[in-house]
């Protein structure tokens, strides 16, 4: 046998194609498709501020009427502790047969009530007797010179009328009358 060269086997064949990633192709979207996303996500969004909006008006509206209950209202623990003044007070004037003692003892009786009251709500007195002059508790009707020397000015020698605090705020300042420095 003898060789043919016809069928040769060294012969060039093209090369198999390679399995690799075909090269990719980009679809751009169209002007239209692009505006009608646009304007969908506009409305979802203009929906979520109209949302937004209205739970932002209704949480004012509430946060107004809470206001507004808690200022309708907030006297009314204070309230419930008057009521007992004012009815030991209606007893003592339903009563027309007593005698002066007795109306005292009621009248003691009705004040401790009121000052149990006013403790129970934060309403402390301000009686600065002997006290150093503060003019943001005390309001100084005149001053007159101290009848003994150990008495320093500004120091105050009458209260005309007791102040009130309500939880440490001056609600009614005292009206006193201060010493002054000896001419």
């Amino acid at each position: 046998m003898q060789d043919n060269p016809s069928q040769d086997t060294d012969a060039t064949v093209p090369p198999a194609p390679t399995s690799g990633p075909a090269p990719e192709t980009t679809v751009i979207p169209s002007l239209e498709e692009m505006l009608q996303a646009a304007e969908l996500k506009a409305a979802e969004h203009h929906d979520a501020w109209l949302r937004a909006k209205a739970e932002t008006e209704n949480v004012r509206r509430r946060a107004q009427e809470d206001i507004g209950k808690a200022g309708k209202f907030a006297v009314e623990r204070f309230s419930g502790e008057l009521l007992a003044v004012k009815d030991s007070l209606e007893a003592a004037l339903a009563n027309e047969n007593q005698s002066a003692e007795n109306l005292k003892a009621g009248v003691e009786l009705t004040l401790r009530q009121l000052i149990a009251a006013f403790e129970k709500s934060g309403l402390a007195e301000i009686n600065p007797l002997g006290e150093k002059f503060d003019p943001h508790q005390h309001q100084a009707i005149s001053q007159i010179e101290a009848s003994d020397d150990a008495t320093e000015a500004n120091t105050v020698l009458t209260v005309l009328q007791k102040g009130y605090a309500l939880h440490e705020r001056v609600i009614r300042p005292a009206l006193v009358v201060v010493s002054k420095a000896k001419a």
